[in-house]
C-alpha cells in the first residue's frame, strides 16, 4: 500500500437543516480502492441486538473527485460502489435524524446527537485506516450557545467545541456518540481517570451530588476488576426529557436517558425510587466498560455488522452486567440492603410473570435476540424470557451456589476477575462454552447440571433455598393491581382474589388488551391482543376503574364481558380464576442461623 493510501478517511459532519432533521456527511478517501470503492452503511450497532438498516435514512448520495462527479451505484440496501477513479474521492450524503433513542441519530433547533453507525459509512478494505472527523456547527441563528460532548479525542477542536476530532480506525469512531446543544457539564476524577457527565435539558439538577454518587459507583467498579489499560477518560451522555429511560454502553462512554424530575436537585434528602433507578442505570452501563465493551463473545471479535451475529451468551453480558449493576449500589454503600432486597424482588417478579420462561431459555433467548426480544409481540410474555432479568436471577444463583458450597472460598466475583484476565485483558473473544467452562475450573465445582438446568432449562430458579443461606427470606403473594412492581410486602389494603390473565392499557382513554395469558380466564373466555374492554356484566368500564371492579368478584364468578374487536361489538363468557402469588418480596430473617449475617456481609459488603 502506497504513503497515500494510509492517510486518515476525512470525515465531516454538519447540522445542515435543523428544521427538516437533515444531516450532510462528507467522507474523503485519499486512495479510493482502484476497481471502484464500496461504501457501506452499518445494519445495526453493537449493544442493541436488531437489524435496524440505517441506511434506510440515507436521503441523497452523491460523489466527486478533483471537482468532478463520479457515478454511484447503489449494490443492495446498505452499499453503494463509486466508479473507478486514481484521485481521492469525496462521498456526500444527506441523512435524515429524527429518532431520540439513545440507538440513534436526531436532529433539531434545540440539539444535535448521533451514533457513529447512524451517519458514517464505512470504506469497504479499508475500515483499519485512522480516521479524522470535523464536526461543524449549524448556521446561525441556529446553535449559538451549543457545545460538543463527545468521548473522542481532540485533534483540532477546542475542549467542548467544533472541530476535528479524531478516530485509530472505523470501529474506535462509530464507538463515539456525539452530543451537541445547550449543555450542563459536570466533571471529577475516579481513580485519577478523567470523567464527566454532559446533560442536555432543563433539569435544575444537583450537579455536585451526581457527581459525587457517579464518582462513588465509578470508583466501586474500577476497584472491583481494575481500570482497563486503554480507559483515560469517561463521558456519560444524558438527555434528561420529561420522560424516558434507557441506555447504551460504549467504549469510553455511555449515552443515557432518564426523565428530568428523576434526577437529584438541590435541596433532596435520601434516595428516591426513581433517582435509584437512574443510578441503576449508569451502573450497569458502566460495567459495560469490562463485560462486552473489552470482553465479549467470540463472534463480536471483531463485530460484523452487516448482518446479525447470533450468539448464546448475551445472559453473561447482560445478565451478569444486570447483576452488579445494584449489587454494586449496596456494596458501594449508595443504598441499604433492605433497598437492594426491593429491587432483586422485582426483579423476581418480571420473571415469575412472564410465562415465557417456562418456553425459553435464556442461551435460546440470547441467541434470538435479533428476531425475538427486540421484536416483541403481544405474545411475547407467554414465548420469551428476558436475558437481562432472568440472567440476572442465574448470576444471582450462580453467585450464591459458589459461595455456599465453597464454604465461601469462591465467589461469582471471582469467576469475574479470572474472565477479565483471560478475555478482556487479552482481548481474546469468550468461546461459547468459555464462561462456564470456567466457572468450573474456578471453583472446582461439578456444574454442568447446574448450567443444564438454569440456561438451557426453563425450570424454576433454586432461589428461596439459596437465600435462606445468606439469612433472607423468600415470600410470594398476589399483586396488588398493574402498578405493582413488586418487592413490598404490600401489608396495606386488601389484594384481590382473582385476575383477569391479561394486561390492560390505556390507549386514548380506552382500556385495550395488550397481552393475554395462556390459559389465564381472559384467554379462555376467547378474549384478543387488540381487543377494546367495554363493559364488565353490563357496565361500562373506564380504565381507571378496571382494577377496582375486579376486586368485586370471587374465584369461579362468571361475567359477560364486552369488547370491540374492531368495528365489532362482542360478548364473552369469562369465568374468574385465583389470582396467583407471582410478586416477591425478600426479608432479612429473624430466625437466621449465626454463620448467615457473615456470609450476607461478605456477598453484599
Amino acid at each position: 500500500m502506497s504513503d497515500k493510501a494510509v492517510a486518515p478517511h476525512l470525515y465531516a459532519i454538519w447540522p445542515k437543516d435543523p428544521s427538516a432533521h437533515l444531516f450532510e456527511v462528507s467522507l474523503t478517501v485519499a486512495a479510493p480502492n482502484p476497481s471502484g470503492q464500496i461504501f457501506a452503511m452499518p445494519a445495526w450497532i453493537p449493544g442493541s441486538y436488531m437489524i435496524r438498516d440505517y441506511a434506510k435514512h440515507v436521503v441523497s448520495a452523491r460523489a466527486e473527485s478533483d471537482g468532478r462527479e463520479i457515478a454511484l451505484e447503489k449494490l443492495d440496501k446498505s452499499r453503494w460502489q463509486a466508479a473507478a477513479t486514481d484521485r481521492a474521492l469525496t462521498l456526500i450524503l444527506e441523512i435524515y435524524a429524527h429518532d431520540e433513542s439513545v440507538r440513534g441519530a436526531h436532529l433539531d433547533q434545540s440539539h444535535a446527537f448521533f451514533n457513529g453507525t447512524c451517519v458514517f459509512p464505512a470504506v469497504i478494505g479499508q475500515e483499519d485506516v485512522a480516521c479524522e472527523i470535523d464536526i461543524r456547527p449549524p448556521e446561525k441563528p441556529v446553535g449559538k450557545n451549543w457545545r460538543v460532548a463527545t468521548s473522542m479525542h481532540s485533534k483540532e477542536a477546542g475542549r467542548y467545541d467544533f472541530g476535528t476530532y479524531r478516530a485509530d480506525d472505523y470501529a474506535e469512531m462509530i464507538d463515539h456518540p456525539v452530543e451537541i446543544g445547550e449543555l450542563s457539564i459536570g466533571e471529577f476524577d475516579v481513580c485519577e481517570i478523567p470523567h464527566a457527565i454532559a446533560i442536555r435539558g432543563n433539569t435544575r439538577v444537583d450537579m455536585a451530588r451526581l457527581c459525587h454518587d457517579l464518582q462513588t459507583i465509578c470508583e466501586h467498579q474500577i476497584s472491583f476488576l481494575g481500570a482497563p489499560q486503554d480507559l483515560d477518560r469517561y463521558l456519560f451522555l444524558l438527555n434528561a426529557p420529561g420522560s424516558g429511560y434507557g441506555g447504551l454502553e460504549h467504549r469510553w462512554s455511555s449515552a443515557l436517558i432518564c426523565a428530568r424530575d428523576n434526577l437529584p436537585a438541590r435541596g433532596d434528602e435520601g434516595i428516591s425510587d426513581e433517582y435509584r433507578t437512574f443510578l441503576g442505570l449508569v451502573s450497569h452501563e458502566y460495567f459495560h466498560l469490562w463485560n462486552i465493551k473489552r470482553m465479549k463473545p467470540a463472534v463480536f471479535t471483531p463485530y460484523d455488522l452487516s448482518q446479525e451475529s447470533h450468539t448464546g451468551l448475551l445472559w453473561v453480558f447482560e445478565g451478569i452486567t444486570s447483576y452488579y449493576d445494584d449489587l454494586t449500589l449496596v456494596r458501594s454503600g449508595l443504598i441499604s440492603t433492605d433497598s437492594y432486597l426491593e429491587l432483586l424482588g422485582q426483579i423476581i417478579t418480571r420473571v415469575l410473570r412472564s410465562g415465557g420462561r417456562r418456553k425459553q431459555s435464556v442461551a435460546e433467548s440470547s441467541f434470538d435476540a435479533w428476531t425475538k426480544f427486540y421484536k416483541q409481540d403481544a405474545n411475547a410474555t407467554n414465548a420469551i424470557i428476558s436475558y437481562y432479568a432472568k440472567g440476572a436471577l442465574i448470576a444471582l444463583s450462580l453467585d450464591l451456589k459458589l459461595r455456599s458450597e465453597t464454604d465461601g472460598k469462591v465467589s461469582l466475583d471471582h469467576v469475574m476477575h479470572a474472565a477479565w484476565q483471560r478475555w478482556g485483558e487479552t482481548g481474546d473473544g469468550v468461546p461459547e462454552d468459555g464462561f462456564e467452562d470456567l466457572c468450573a475450573e474456578v471453583s472446582g465445582l461439578d456444574l454442568e447440571d447446574f448450567f443444564d438446568a438454569t440456561v438451557r432449562g426453563t425450570g424454576e430458579l433454586p432461589l428461596e433455598v439459596l437465600l435462606k443461606t445468606q439469612g433472607i427470606d423468600y415470600h410470594l403473594r398476589r399483586s396488588a393491581g398493574g402498578k405493582d412492581s413488586g418487592g413490598k410486602a404490600q401489608n396495606h389494603g386488601k389484594l384481590p382474589t382473582v385476575w383477569l390473565g391479561a394486561i390492560l392499557a390505556s390507549d386514548n382513554g380506552k382500556s385495550v388488551f395488550r397481552a393475554v395469558h395462556n390459559g389465564g380466564p381472559a384467554e379462555l373466555a376467547g378474549i384478543s391482543p387488540g381487543d377494546e374492554l367495554v363493559a364488565l356484566d353490563g357496565l361500562r368500564i373506564l380504565p381507571v376503574a378496571s382494577e377496582a371492579r375486579t376486586r368485586r368478584y370471587q374465584p369461579g364468578d362468571k361475567s359477560d364481558i364486552t369488547v370491540f374487536r374492531g368495528d365489532e361489538l362482542i360478548t364473552l363468557r369469562l369465568k374468574w380464576a385465583e389470582a396467583p402469588t407471582d410478586t416477591c418480596y425478600l426479608q432479612v430473617s429473624d430466625e437466621a442461623d449465626s454463620e448467615a449475617a457473615p456470609r450476607r456481609k461478605a456477598w453484599l459488603g
